[in-house]
């Protein structure tokens, strides 16, 4: 951990993000693509689907706004542009948009 002056730690919450703000300054996200490797699921995943994501102390529901690529889980080649849907056991570039405000590392 670490100490900021003037702030208390009753000010801090969960999900809170702090950076250096004269250069690059965290900002909010509006979508970001990410790997998703689906291990055990019941059924099939199509874009419209909303899991709540857990990012770092963050969780916030993220809905699958397209299936960009399916991709092989071992060597991350790709397999499958655009696939309609996914199902446990496969890997898939994924763009998601939070519901919430949310800040993302690239």
């Amino acid at each position: 951990g670490f100490n900021v002056k003037n702030v208390s730690i009753k000010d801090i919450r969960r999900g809170y993000v702090c950076g250096d703000s004269k250069n690059d300054p965290p900002a909010q996200t509006d979508y970001f693509l990410s790997q998703v490797i689906i291990l055990n699921h019941p059924g099939q995943i199509h874009a419209g689907y909303a899991p709540v994501l857990d990012c770092h102390t963050a969780h916030i529901a993220c809905k699958f706004a397209e299936l960009q690529t399916k991709v092989d889980r071992r060597s991350g080649k790709e397999m499958e542009k655009e696939p309609k849907m996914i199902k446990s056991g496969d890997a898939c570039i994924v763009k998601l948009i939070p519901s919430k405000p949310m800040c993302v590392e690239s």
